[in-house]
């Protein structure tokens, strides 16, 4: 009997799964660790006016899909077309979506944002856009509503270290319920292959923290308090986006001299940029450790690969693929350098090549010391991995190789408020997989049991691995 599409059981094969996940994980709040939602808009409690705006504006995702099907760019990130128009645009192709993610996801937000369960096409456009509009003129669908009703209790942003973090100081003196966090990025630190980048930045670094950022002292001065006052609100997490972590070594002297060159408006070469890269990110790791906090690490994006829309779009404009590149050596040499002084944090690593799979759930084992259960983590699927088969490649590595029991679990990794259905669907798959394997007598029908490890997983272990208030939804 063919069943109804995203039918009230779906990826639940079986009993157990149901049980699972409508008695267990259906009832965990969200903790949002990682996460690149707008602190401005949290601040403002921002109420969107049009179903474009909080659907389409910014999502790369989707992007990606309407030039795949044929959609002019004016009416993907234009400014000659209207709302309605670009709406339009991705009701037409969601039909052409059948098997990818963004099928599923757009669904989901649409029944359990606005109530609405017509399939998405051009010929329910004129309806969905009607009812969806005037669902968002409610305060529930106004930020704050949305992180309550989805009872998020922690964000983490993404913010670098030059930010005011102005709207963050906003928003703890807001009602908000759900306690927002800063995520300190440092990635501009190391563009010494781009002068026309770092010396703006270091320029603004150096009035935000104070200290003369004119030598490599004073950049690590300035990084230092800057991390400080992060600490000081609240933030408790780092975050680098990178190809991969470089297999060198580099001396403080060879720093300092790369550091001057960039400053001079010379850009450094390949193997000068890999070496202050390696240094600064030692320095970066010895900060989180002194402080407690915890390390991100996604690496194994190709970024950029479009010229022309980079150049007209600027980043994070949906040109951005897998890469391929060599992981181990470069990792395992951070990873012991840190470890050999005593200074090795907490730390995430998240790939995005699933061949490295098994090689990230056995590198974080390699490094577990005893202090903190699961202090290295093996990241959730990220990003191109953040769906259906990506997910069970990661859960399956990690249960492999090490403590599947241990895991910190989901995150939205979204610009988007909507994405909360993601971790409804993340949730929905580790309890069939759960739940499959109970029934096929692989692991024993302890119902305690197996209902503490999809709570775990679902959210208390986050919320007891990092140093992080919660709100009380």
């Amino acid at each position: 009997m063919t069943k109804p599409f995203l039918h009230e059981d779906y990826l639940l094969t079986t009993e157990w799964a149901r049980r699972l996940y409508f008695e267990h994980a259906a009832k965990q709040p969200i903790f949002d660790y990682h996460c690149h939602l707008p602190p401005d808009q949290i601040a403002s409690n921002r109420q969107f006016t049009t179903l474009t705006e909080i659907w389409l504006g910014g999502d790369h995702y989707k992007w990606r899909a309407l030039r795949a099907a044929g959609v002019p760019e004016d009416l993907i990130t234009g400014n000659s077309s209207s709302d309605y128009e670009k709406f339009i645009a991705f009701a037409r192709t969601v039909p052409q979506l059948v098997r990818n993610p963004l099928h599923h996801w757009s669904h989901l937000e649409l029944r359990r944002y606005f109530g609405i369960d017509l399939l998405i096409n051009e010929a329910n456009a004129p309806k969905i856009w009607e009812a969806a509009n005037a669902r968002l003129q409610s305060p529930e669908m106004a930020v704050h509503g949305i992180l309550t009703s989805n009872r998020v209790t922690v964000v983490c942003t993404t913010d670098d270290p030059a930010d005011t973090l102005e709207h963050h100081l906003a928003i703890t003196r807001s009602p908000l319920k759900t306690k927002v966090y800063p995520t300190f990025r440092p990635d501009k630190a190391m563009a010494v292959n781009s002068p026309a980048v770092f010396n703006p930045w270091c320029d603004l670094l150096s009035a935000r923290s104070g200290v003369d950022v004119k030598n490599l002292a004073g950049l690590l001065e300035a990084l230092d308090k800057r991390h400080a006052f992060f600490h000081s609100i609240g933030g408790r997490l780092s975050d680098h986006g990178m190809e991969a972590l470089p297999d060198v070594e580099c001396t403080e002297r060879e720093a300092a001299a790369i550091f001057a060159q960039a400053r001079s408006g010379v850009a450094a070469t390949p193997d000068q940029f890999a070496k202050f890269t390696a240094f600064i990110m030692i320095y970066l790791g010895q900060l989180d450790a002194k402080r407690g906090w915890t390390k991100q690490l996604h690496l194994g994006a190709l970024r950029n690969n479009n010229s022309r829309l980079l150049k007209r779009l600027g980043a994070d404009a949906g040109v951005d693929s897998i890469g391929d590149f060599p992981q181990c050596r470069g990792l395992t040499r951070y990873l012991d350098t840190l470890d050999r002084t005593n200074q090795l944090p907490r730390i995430i690593l998240y790939n995005l090549n699933p061949a490295d799979n098994y090689a990230f759930a056995t590198m974080v084992g390699n490094f577990q010391d005893g202090t903190i259960p699961g202090k290295l983590q093996f990241g959730s699927g990220w990003w191109f991995l953040d769906q259906r088969e990506g997910m069970e490649w990661q859960i399956n590595a990690l249960s492999q190789l090490g403590l599947l029991s241990r895991f910190v679990g989901m995150l939205t990794d979204s610009r988007s408020f909507l994405s909360y259905v993601r971790h409804e669907y993340f949730r929905r798959l580790l309890c069939r997989m759960i739940g499959e394997d109970i029934e096929a007598g692989l692991i024993p029908a302890d119902e305690a049991a197996n209902a503490k490890l999809i709570r775990d997983i679902c959210y208390d272990n986050a919320a007891a691995y990092f140093d992080l208030k919660a709100g009380n939804l």
